[in-house]
């Protein structure tokens, strides 16, 4: 068969269901290494700036819009190719919004950190990647602060299974003192590191080869045959 490589290794070929428009590089959502074929850009061919993500006012700019991507597609033909049938009763998964009562926030993150901030003040991004993904989270309550990072655990903390992914921004509604009600707005599904599932599917439809669809997502791998 042939191997994905880069200058003479085999690649660390990662992928996620949805990068969001932009991809993740490997150290902010894993151990410190930078992987050279696992870098910032942008998913697509045709818009080839991407915003610095990690300044949260792009950030907050570009999870906000929708902008032009492979992966941003709602075909029912092309989804079915990437997703279950469970997961394809939801089509919003390129930006999507989920929404906690105070109460719900607050227990949800007692829950799954096992720590109790008592009831939450605020939910602050301190640090971003280059696809918008939170890598660290300050979460303030009444009884402490605390920050919280990687992305995977800013996920598993703010679901009751995963949340779609940590590239979100934070909306507050107050009822009196402390906020009544948390909007996460946020983008892509997965880590978005490497191969976008869903934006290889459309690349595929719009008649890019296998190769050209790796490259994209691998800069500057090569395909490789491995001989017995």
């Amino acid at each position: 068969g042939e191997v994905l490589m880069y200058k003479g290794a085999i690649c660390d070929a990662r992928f996620s269901k949805c990068c969001g428009g932009a991809f993740e590089e490997f150290q902010n959502c894993w151990e410190n290494v930078k992987h050279p074929y696992l870098i910032r850009q942008r998913d697509s061919k045709t818009e080839k700036q991407l915003p610095d993500l990690t300044i949260e006012a792009e950030a907050d700019k570009w999870i906000r819009t929708s902008p032009v991507a492979f992966c941003n597609t709602q075909d029912k033909k092309i989804l079915s190719q990437v997703l279950n049938n469970y997961d394809q009763e939801t089509a919003d998964f390129y930006r999507w919004k989920v929404s906690y009562s105070q109460q719900e926030l607050s227990e949800l993150i007692h829950q799954r950190s096992g720590i109790d901030f008592g009831q939450i003040i605020d939910l602050i991004p301190v640090e971003r990647g280059t696809s918008g993904r939170l890598v660290r989270l300050k979460i303030v309550g009444t009884l402490r602060t605390l920050i919280i990072g990687k992305e995977l655990e800013i996920r598993r903390t703010l679901s009751t299974s995963h949340l779609y992914s940590s590239a979100f921004v934070i909306d507050k509604e107050y009822g009196d003192e402390l906020p009544s009600r948390f909007i996460l707005t946020g983008a892509g599904w997965g880590h978005g590191v490497g191969l976008c599932q869903i934006g290889a599917a459309v690349m595929g439809e719009q008649g890019y080869k296998y190769e050209e669809i790796l490259s994209h997502y691998y800069p500057g791998s090569t395909l490789e045959k491995q001989y017995k």
